[in-house]
């Protein structure tokens, strides 16, 4: 079937070979849905029912708990209700990221991919133990160990904007006496500082509750911690600034380290003669964006730096429903 001008042609050999290749798909598919279902049943009925203590046995899905299944012991010889799944590389990352990458042949992915998949994603795909691999795990996982340097660069310099866009409201929003305001604007900053050490690092930043615990293992933490909890626990804007200010300090060693870009002023200042102290007007996101060269990033950081998905969204429906990254993509077309 060949489509032309809104017309379609169709020739009777056309037809007979996708009605092959079709077959031939079918059967396939077929065969590696048989070789998981053998797999499935081997395991429910050879597993232990506990495995360092843990039962290897699940629940049905909870229906009113968002279809969550939950350890459960069973008998000694019953079959075993497991989780373990078996999946071809591309099925695994169409399902899990949205995106085929079952084919190593394909061409490379382009920034709108890099920018709609989440961190802890990609965190998840790259992480962990892999025990045996045969079909090109390690090549994937090598693949997506991290971003590409202008995209890097293109995240390090909206991290900065981030930055630059909140940090003197903090101050403006206490100052007029709305210190809740201003906590919650302090808290932004802290979480926004955190993302963009992750970024500094290398290193994929996980999704809420695993979040502070990770940012603990980074290298530069010891040096922030304290800075950034003082400021969380302070009561007034004056007391956040104070602790704010080493933090911005220590972020702007952290990127002249790097090494990305000239060197760049290491100390605050005050916001256009106010007495409210900034970091990123030195104009951090300005040099990082000066230092791509990609045709495709170059075009997307002249305009306005929205980021990342994790960048300008933290809703869960938008991050986990990967049904929703086609229409992310148009963001960065």
């Amino acid at each position: 079937i060949n489509e032309h001008d809104g017309e379609h042609t169709v020739t009777y050999r056309d037809m007979r070979r996708d009605e092959h290749r079709d077959d031939h798909r079918d059967e396939h598919r077929d065969g590696r849905r048989s070789i998981a279902d053998a797999i499935h049943l081997t395991l429910a009925e050879q597993l232990p029912p506990t495995f360092r203590g843990h039962p290897t046995n699940f629940t049905e899905p909870d229906p009113l708990d968002n279809g969550t299944r939950q350890m459960i012991p069973v008998a000694s010889g019953s079959p075993i209700n497991h989780l373990v799944t078996t999946q071809t590389i591309g099925v695994f990352t169409t399902t899990y990221l949205g995106i085929d990458l079952g084919n190593e042949s394909a061409l490379p992915m382009e920034p709108a991919d890099w920018l709609t998949l989440p961190e802890q994603r990609l965190l998840s795909v790259t992480a962990g133990a892999v025990f045996h691999d045969d079909i090109g795990l390690g090549r994937l996982r090598s693949r997506l160990a991290y971003y590409p340097h202008d995209i890097w660069l293109y995240l390090l310099g909206c991290g900065w904007a981030r930055i630059g866009q909140e940090e003197h409201l903090m101050g403006r929003a206490g100052s007029s006496g709305d210190e809740i305001g201003s906590a919650l604007i302090s808290a932004r900053l802290v979480r926004d500082i955190m993302r963009l050490c992750f970024l500094m690092q290398r290193t994929y930043a996980p999704y809420p509750k695993w979040f502070g615990r990770a940012f603990q293992t980074l290298p530069c933490a010891p040096d922030l911690l304290p800075h950034l909890v003082a400021a969380l626990e302070a009561s007034t804007w004056e007391s956040r600034q104070q602790h704010l200010i080493p933090a911005y300090e220590a972020l702007a060693r952290l990127h002249n380290a790097l090494g990305v870009t000239a060197p760049m002023p290491e100390t605050v200042t005050n916001f256009f003669g106010r007495p409210f102290q900034v970091i990123a007007i030195h104009g951090f996101a300005d040099a990082l964006f000066g230092q791509i060269s990609d045709a495709q990033v170059k075009k997307i950081a002249d305009r306005s730096p929205i980021g990342g998905i994790d960048q300008f969204s933290d809703n869960t429906d938008l991050l986990s429903d990967r049904s929703w990254r086609p229409l992310l993509r148009r963001l960065y077309q």
